[in-house]
């Protein structure tokens, strides 16, 4: 894009700066070039200025030293371009500006009085007078001036001609009157071809439907005037190329009539690298080393368009994504779909800004008559079979269609390609570790995909057939399917064909499987598998391996306090379970101590204990007391007797499990260590303290040996440690454990996770315990509106932290604050815990002590 500047004291009138829109690129050589030719000096950012050059000096430079012309256009008046500035400021300083007009269009009120001669729709003899006119230059010379050096050069011999006006030799397909958008990617693919690199091939790259050949037709129109010789070759079917190629030889002479096609390509070759200010475009064009035979080589131009990405030997690629919402918008209106914003937005992004879908959609709107609510129930009812309806005018088929022939040759090629796209069209639209299922594959899966997963190398080789049909983004060994596609894939599978992947998705999930989600170190890798682990119903899963991933990820979600979606597939999980396999079977018992924990963290505290001792009795009567699953329904047990106010069974249960683990696992076992850390809570809170105290201690140095600093076991066990410290007296040492913790927990867990807040709130009891109340306070309310977003104001830990934050006020002085919060945390916990419960009775103690000296309610 550029800027301008109009006349002024000391600007000289011979030089100007041309002012434009990049998509009116085109127009601008064409001016540039008319005025070089009437002897006038010139400016143009991207002739004279070096990619590295400052855009703001360099225009301000070129104000300084000449005139001011603007092309006006409808892009040159959107809000975004660098030419609003440029000439808001020209008017400002009441500097005169040349306009002229390449395009109707209609300009703002604040240039509303400056006249602007039209240069468009007129012949060539007739634009450039009307321009010359409009400069008001000096006589003009009969013979051009030597051309400057560096693009102009390159670009012609002869200068460009008038936009718009067709060569020759033409045969590009007609323009698209819809066409929307796009300008930036137009204005890269011609600063790319038109850069002066040693190979001016372009390959416009993406997946079906983007609109990779609508941008071709649209370059060509849009730069028409640069070139003396435009050809259109549909390369879709390679054995078609000669022939269309012979044509063009006949067309320039190259080759006289009755030349061998071989002949006629190989004399047209050796002519266009003799001549400039040709463009070549090859559509639809999928094998590189199969196309660079018929690629000429010389100064012209050649676009591609493939749905090939791997194009950097013969040509630059460049990725068409799709539109942007404010460009889908534009294409259903400009296509005739009078839609509400809201409405327009709504299948916009329904149809994931995909230009073909968005045509077929205005078609069904404007054509076939649906409403706005009818396409989107068609689009909810089934998407491939709105998206297999008939294609829209100048496109051959439809995006289903189009997708179904792109998949069946990819199935002729490679069928285990063709069955690993099948199983990620049942998964999420998000990127998948395929390569991580290396070797790892159940026996039962598919032999085209055991195939295809025996190893990397194989892997490797699926993921570049899948990648060159675009039919998935390839990067780094992941798959990632548009959801588009995979609807697609999905509504045209028979009912054996999506049996078979679904059996397979279930595969992959196994041998994609990070591990125990509770370990740091594999939480990016389940961030990656989370999408693709809840995308299957868990009432439809058919393996036990499978079942296991849909577990852990419900477990990850747990620790990152999403209980809530982690229930919702566990309670289908555990129903399917009890209904298909029984109660004692061993994926039944699983998805019960899951489901269980799942109650409790969303406050159903007597269905997590009445699963957790139905689960517990079977355990102990199919596996015996020392069985790690035993071992670990009876620490759930005891967390849910804990909850329940029933603290000496839980301290009972509690002692005699950590006693077994010891016993059965060891004494640095992770989970032996978990279990002291629940039991030194209990001894605590009953009393215990010096007990507790030990215990922790013992705990955290085993556990920051054996798992890290940083591992949330040991965070949990130093957070809890913190607040036992402050109750032993031992105050100091309890503020900086605390510190030292909420900080690792914000690093490691984020500021908002459930267990961080957890930290804070205890670090909050420290604080005011060593008589920084203040702090406390401050401390406590941060935490409290925090937890009461994220948790819920009447979630236990919720409540905790508002009963601590009370007693804090009190302290401050502020009781009547006090006594406010300490009443809408008795009411919670009488609607949570039930009115006997001991955090209750403790809460409602201290409300009627309030009056007279405050007392601590307690951690509860």
């Amino acid at each position: 894009m550029g800027a301008g500047a109009g006349a002024s004291d000391g600007m000289s009138d011979r030089r100007w700066f041309i002012s434009h829109a990049g998509v009116d690129r085109a127009w601008a050589e064409w001016v540039g070039w008319q005025l070089l030719d009437a002897g006038l000096e010139i400016e143009l950012d991207y002739w004279d200025w070096g990619a590295g050059d400052n855009f703001v000096l360099k225009m301000n430079a070129a104000l300084e030293r000449g005139r001011f012309l603007a092309l006006f256009s409808p892009a040159y008046f959107e809000p975004e371009r660098f030419t609003t500035p440029e000439w808001t400021a020209m008017v400002a300083k009441k500097e005169q500006i040349t306009p002229v007009c390449i395009a109707r269009t209609t300009p703002p009120a604040i240039l509303s009085a400056l006249l602007a001669p039209d240069v468009f729709g007129l012949d060539d003899h007739a634009a450039r007078e009307a321009l010359l006119r409009a400069v008001e230059g000096p006589s003009r010379p009969d013979q051009a001036p030597p051309r400057p050096p560096g693009m102009l050069a390159r670009v012609s011999g002869s200068g460009p001609r008038l936009p718009g006006s067709l060569p020759r030799v033409w045969n590009v397909p007609a323009r698209n009157a819809a066409f929307t958008g796009r300008d930036g990617m137009l204005v890269r693919v011609r600063e790319a071809l038109a850069s002066g690199q040693r190979v001016a091939v372009q390959a416009l790259h993406g997946r079906g439907g983007v609109g990779k050949t609508q941008l071709a037709i649209e370059y060509t129109h849009r730069f028409v005037g640069e070139y003396e010789l435009v050809w259109w070759v549909a390369s879709e079917d390679l054995a078609l190329i000669p022939d269309q190629l012979a044509a063009l030889a006949l067309h320039t002479g190259a080759a006289p009539v009755g030349t061998p096609s071989a002949d006629a390509v190989s004399a047209l070759l050796a002519e266009l690298r003799t001549r400039s200010r040709w463009l070549l475009v090859f559509d639809n064009a999928e094998d590189p080393d199969a196309l660079a035979p018929f690629l000429p080589g010389g100064t012209g131009h050649v676009l591609i368009t493939s749905r090939n990405p791997h194009w950097h030997t013969h040509a630059v690629p460049l990725d068409v994504d799709t539109l942007s919402r404010i460009e889908s918008v534009a294409l259903l209106r400009s296509l005739g779909a009078g839609l509400a914003d809201t409405d327009a937005d709504d299948i916009a992004a329904t149809l994931d800004d995909l230009p073909l879908a968005l045509a077929q959609a205005a078609a069904l709107l404007t054509i076939h008559g649906l409403s706005a609510a009818d396409l989107r129930a068609e689009l909810a009812r089934s998407t491939a079979e709105v998206l297999d309806a008939d294609p829209p005018d100048g496109y051959p088929v439809s995006l289903a269609a189009q997708v179904r022939l792109t998949t069946a040759r990819l199935a002729a090629k490679h069928p285990g390609a063709a069955a690993l796209l099948a199983a990620l069209a049942l998964l999420a639209p998000e990127p998948f570790p395929a390569t991580n299922c290396t070797g790892n594959l159940p026996a039962d899966t598919s032999p085209p995909l055991q195939e295809t997963c025996a190893s990397r190398l194989a892997a490797g080789k699926a993921l570049r057939a899948i990648g060159r049909h675009s039919l998935a983004r390839v990067h780094n060994g992941t798959l990632q399917l548009h959801r588009l596609t995979q609807e697609i894939l999905a509504g045209q599978m028979t009912s054996q064909e999506h049996d078979q992947a679904r059996a397979d998705a279930e595969a992959l999930l196994a041998a994609a499987n990070p591990g125990d989600p509770g370990e740091p170190r594999l939480w990016p890798a389940w961030q990656v598998l989370l999408p693709h682990a809840l995308a299957l119903d868990p009432a439809r899963l058919t393996t036990s391996p499978a079942r296991f991933v849909v577990r852990q990820a419900c477990w990850y979600l747990m620790d990152r306090g999403q209980a809530r979606p982690a229930r919702e597939r566990l309670q289908r999980l555990y129903d399917t379970c009890l209904q298909q396999l029984g109660p004692d079977h061993e994926d039944t018992l699983r998805a019960a101590h899951h489901l269980a924990r799942a109650y409790a963290d969303t406050q159903e505290h007597e269905r997590a204990r009445a699963l957790d001792e139905d689960t517990l009795a079977r355990h102990r009567r199919l596996f015996g007391d020392d069985h790690r699953d035993t071992l670990a329904s009876a620490r759930n047990l005891a967390v849910g007797l804990w909850t329940l106010g029933r603290y000496e069974e839980a301290l009972v249960l509690d002692e005699k499990t950590l006693e077994t683990r010891r016993r059965v696992l060891g004494s640095e076992h992770p989970g032996t260590l978990l279990a002291a850390t629940g039991l030194a809570v209990e001894l605590g809170s009953v009393g215990r303290v010096d007990e507790a105290v030990a215990l922790e201690e013992v705990t955290l140095e085993v556990q920051r040996r054996v798992l890290g600093w940083e591992h949330p076991d040991t965070l949990n066990t130093a957070s809890n440690l913190a607040l036992r410290l402050a109750d032993a007296g031992r105050v100091d040492e309890a503020v900086v454990l605390g510190e030292e913790t909420v900080e690792c927990r914000r690093r490691v867990l984020g500021s908002e996770h459930p267990d961080t807040l957890i930290t804070a709130a205890n670090q909050a009891i420290s604080l005011a315990a060593v008589g920084r109340v203040g702090e406390a306070v401050v401390l406590g309310e941060e935490t409290l509106e925090v937890q009461r977003r994220v948790l819920g104001w009447e979630h236990p830990e919720t409540l905790i932290t508002a009963s601590n934050l009370a007693v804090d006020l009190a302290d401050a002085g502020r009781v009547r604050e006090a006594r406010v919060l300490g009443e809408e945390t008795l009411e919670g916990r009488r609607r949570v815990l039930g009115e006997g419960h001991p955090d209750t009775q403790r809460t409602a103690g201290w409300l009627e002590s309030l009056g007279e000296e405050p007392a601590s309610p307690g951690a509860g």
